[in-house]
C-alpha cells in the first residue's frame, strides 16, 4: 500500500470513527455549520480555557463565582453548539435565533452570581427577592435544557422527579420516604443560590481540576501521543499468542491516562484496533467486545481516571494521590483479567500474534517518541510530591507544551493552539452539564434528608445482610449507569448509597466509594444499555448486544473487584503491610487467571462444563480473602490442569491452524 492509498485508508477510518461518535455519544451530537457565530463560540470556548487556566496558575476565585464563569460560559456554548433535537445539528447551517436568546439568557442568569454576589450572600439571611426567584427557575431549566441536548433525556428526567420530591414529598404515604415538604420558592432558591445545589461540590470540582485535566488530554491528543501509544503497545504485545488483542487492552489502558470517555476511547482506538483483530481471526462480536472493556477501563486507570476520581478526593476529604494510589492495583486487576482473557480466547482459536516485520520497534519507538511520556510522568510526580492536582495539571499541560516543539510533527502553530485552547472547552461541555445537573440531585438528597432515608431502606431491605446491601446497591449503580454519565452516577451513588454502607456496616469509605465508583462505568458496556459496546459494534460490524455480552464476559473482572475491595480493603491500601499486599496481588490475579478461563472456556485444552464450574468456583476462593480459601483455590486449578493435560492443544472442534493473518 502506497503513502497516498494509506492517507485515503486513514481519512475513511476517521470519517467512521466520526460517525460513530456521532450515532452512540450525544456529546459528538453538536453543529459543525454554525456561520458568522463561529467567531463567538471560538471567543467564548478559548476566553473559558484561557480563564481555568489562569485561575489555575495565580488562584481560583471564591467558589461560586469560579462555578459561575465555569458553568455560565459552558450553557452559552451548549446552546450555540447543540441543536434543539438530535438530527438537527446536519441540518442547520447557522444557530437558530431562538437558541441565541436561550445562550445569552443562560450566561446571565448564570453570571448574576458574579455581578450581585454580595447582595446575593445577603439574601441568605434575609431572604430572596421575587428576582432572585425568577433567575433561580430559569436558570435550572435552562440547565436541564442543555444537559438533555448534551448529555441526553434520563439524568433529565431523574433530576425533574428529584425536583418534585422536594416539593411533593410531605404526600408520599410512606413514611421511610416522606419529609415535611418545602416551598417552590425554597426549592429553586437553594438548588440555585446554596452551595449545596447546582453550585456544590460537584461544580466546584469541575471547575477546579476537571476542566484542567480535561484540556490536558485534549493537548496529548493533538501533540500525537494517541498514536505513539498505540504503536508501543504493539510493540510490546503484539508477538504474543492473539497479540492483536492483547495489544488492544495495552493501548486502551495507556489511552485511558489521558481520556475518561468510554465511547470517546472506543472510537478512537477502536477505529484501528477492531479491523486489526478481525483480520488475526477474531471474530466481530469479540473484537469490538475487546475494546469496549478495555476502553471502558480507561476511566479507573491512574494517573488522570474519570471525572469522578476528583470528585471523589473531595467526598472523602483525601488528597488524589492517595485516590490515585489507592486505584492502582484495582485497575491493574481489571485490565489483567480482559488481559488474560484475550489469551485463553487466541489459544481456543489458535491465534498467534503478529510476525516482527508488521510490528513497530520498542526500542526505536522510544528513543523517536519516548519523549512524549514525560507529561504524564509530571503529573504523576507533582501529585505525589504534595502539589494540588491543578497545579499538577497546570505543570502537566505546560510540559505537554513545550515537548510538542520536540519534533516537528508534533508542534503546535499558533492556529493549532487556539484550536486547541477552543478544543478544550468544547470537551468539557458535556461534563460540566452533567455534574451541574448532578448537583441538583445532591442539592435535593441534602435538604430532604433522603440520603439518611435510603440507608435506613437499604439496610432494612438487606436485613443487615452486607452482601445483599452491597447487591442492591450495585444493581442501582447499573440502572442509574444506564442512562447518567459516569460523573452524575458516581455523585448520584456516592450521596445516598455510599453512607448506608459506610454508616450501617463500618466499612472503609474509600473501599465503598470505589465500589460505587466501579459499578457506575460498568454500566457503560453492560447490556441492555451499552454504548460502548454499540459504539464498537458499529466499528466492527457485529451483534451489538451479543457485543455487550461478550464485553461483559471479558470485564467480569469489574464485577468481582469491587466486592474484593469492600472484604480486603487492603487492595486499595487500607490497614496495608508489604506482605499481605503482595500475597493479596498473587492470589486476586492467579484467580483472575482462573474465572477468566471459565467464562471463555479454555485452560490447556477446550474446558468441559464441571471443569468450567471448578475453575470459577476455585477462581472466587483465591479472591476472596484468607489461608483456607487460597489453598483451595489453588488446588482446583492444578486439578483442572492435571485433568486437561491430556487433551492439552485441544480446541474442542475449532480449527487447529494458528492464525496468522497479515495486516
Amino acid at each position: 500500500m502506497d503513502e497516498k492509498q494509506q492517507l485515503e485508508e486513514s481519512k475513511k477510518a476517521e470519517q467512521a470513527a466520526k460517525e460513530m461518535l456521532e450515532k452512540y455519544d450525544r456529546e459528538s451530537q453538536f453543529r459543525e455549520q454554525i456561520g458568522k457565530w463561529s467567531w463567538v463560540v471560538a471567543f467564548l470556548a478559548i476566553a473559558l480555557t484561557v480563564f481555568h487556566l489562569y485561575a489555575g496558575y495565580f488562584g481560583t476565585l471564591p467558589s461560586q463565582q469560579q462555578g459561575a464563569v465555569h458553568l455560565g460560559t459552558a450553557l452559552g456554548l451548549i446552546f450555540l453548539l447543540y441543536p434543539l433535537k438530535s438530527g438537527w445539528q446536519k441540518r442547520q447551517k447557522t444557530v437558530p435565533w431562538y437558541d441565541v436568546i436561550l445562550a445569552f439568557t443562560a450566561m446571565y442568569v448564570t453570571y448574576h452570581k458574579i455581578f450581585f454576589f454580595d447582595s446575593i450572600l445577603e439574601s441568605r439571611i434575609f431572604g430572596y427577592s421575587t428576582v432572585d426567584t425568577i433567575i433561580s427557575i430559569v436558570a435550572i431549566l435552562l440547565l436541564l435544557e442543555a444537559t438533555r441536548r448534551t448529555v441526553g433525556i434520563p439524568i433529565v428526567i431523574v433530576a425533574s422527579a428529584m425536583i418534585l420530591y422536594a416539593l411533593f414529598g410531605k404526600y408520599i404515604p410512606t413514611q421511610i420516604l416522606s419529609h415535611p415538604g418545602f416551598t417552590f420558592k425554597q426549592v429553586t432558591t437553594n438548588l440555585w443560590f446554596q452551595e449545596s445545589g447546582v453550585f456544590g461540590t460537584p461544580i466546584q470540582i469541575s471547575s477546579k481540576f476537571i476542566y484542567l485535566f480535561l484540556f490536558f488530554g485534549v493537548i496529548l491528543v493533538h501533540t500525537g501521543i494517541g498514536k505513539f501509544l498505540n504503536d508501543l503497545a504493539f510493540a510490546l504485545t503484539g508477538r504474543f499468542t492473539g497479540g492483536t488483542a492483547k495489544a488492544a487492552v495495552v493501548a486502551s489502558a495507556f489511552q485511558g491516562t489521558i481520556s475518561g470517555s468510554s465511547v470517546g476511547n472506543t472510537v478512537a482506538s477502536g477505529s484501528f484496533t477492531i479491523p486489526m483483530m478481525k483480520k488475526s481471526g477474531f471474530s466481530p462480536e469479540f473484537s469490538a467486545g475487546t475494546e469496549a472493556s478495555a476502553s471502558t477501563g480507561g476511566q479507573i486507570m491512574p494517573p488522570v481516571m474519570g471525572a469522578a476520581a476528583f470528585i471523589m478526593m473531595e467526598y472523602l476529604g483525601v488528597n488524589y494521590a492517595t485516590v490515585m494510589l489507592a486505584a492502582v492495583i484495582p485497575a491493574l486487576l481489571y485490565f489483567t483479567g480482559i488481559f488474560i482473557g484475550t489469551h485463553f480466547e487466541a489459544k481456543r482459536l489458535g491465534i498467534f500474534g503478529l510476525p516482527k516485520s508488521q510490528l513497530p520497534n520498542l526500542k526505536d519507538q522510544m528513543l523517536r517518541y519516548g519523549y512524549m511520556l514525560l507529561p504524564v510522568f509530571i503529573i504523576v510526580g507533582t501529585i505525589m510530591v504534595g502539589f494540588t492536582p491543578q497545579r499538577a495539571a497546570i505543570y502537566g499541560i505546560l510540559s505537554a507544551f513545550l515537548v510538542s516543539f520536540i519534533r516537528k510533527d508534533s508542534r503546535l502553530s499558533i492556529g493549532k493552539i487556539f484550536m486547541v485552547l477552543e478544543q478544550g472547552a468544547r470537551v468539557a461541555l458535556p461534563v460540566i452539564a452533567a455534574v451541574a445537573t448532578a448537583g441538583i440531585i445532591a442539592g435535593v438528597v441534602s435538604i430532604t434528608g433522603l440520603g439518611g432515608k435510603f440507608a435506613t431502606g437499604i439496610i432494612a431491605l438487606s436485613n443487615g445482610n452486607l452482601i445483599l446491601a452491597l447487591f442492591f446497591t450495585m444493581i442501582a449503580c447499573l440502572v442509574l449507569g444506564m442512562g447518567l454519565p459516569t460523573t452524575a452516577n458516581y455523585v448520584v451513588t456516592a450521596t445516598i448509597a455510599a453512607p448506608a454502607l459506610i454508616n450501617g456496616f463500618d466499612l472503609a469509605p474509600i473501599a465503598v466509594h470505589m465500589f460505587v465508583f466501579y459499578f457506575g462505568i460498568v454500566a457503560d458496556i453492560t447490556p441492555p444499555v451499552c454504548l460502548a459496546a454499540y459504539a464498537g459494534a458499529g466499528i466492527a460490524r457485529a451483534n451489538p448486544f451479543k457485543t455487550g455480552v461478550t464485553a461483559v464476559k471479558l470485564a467480569i473482572a469489574a464485577f468481582i473487584i469491587p466486592y474484593i475491595l469492600i472484604y480486603n480493603p487492603i487492595i486499595v491500601l487500607v490497614d496495608v503491610t508489604t506482605m499481605k499486599l503482595i500475597l493479596t496481588v498473587i492470589t486476586s490475579v492467579l484467580g483472575m487467571v482462573a474465572v477468566s478461563s471459565s467464562v471463555i472456556g479454555f485452560f490447556v485444552a477446550n474446558s468441559k462444563a464441571y471443569e468450567r464450574l471448578i475453575l470459577f468456583a476455585g477462581g472466587m476462593a483465591l479472591i476472596l480473602p484468607g489461608v483456607a480459601t487460597d489453598i483451595v483455590g489453588i488446588g482446583a486449578i492444578v486439578a483442572i490442569w492435571f485433568l486437561q493435560q491430556p487433551r492439552k492443544g485441544d480446541r474442542g472442534g475449532m480449527k487447529k491452524t494458528p492464525v496468522n493473518a497479515p495486516v
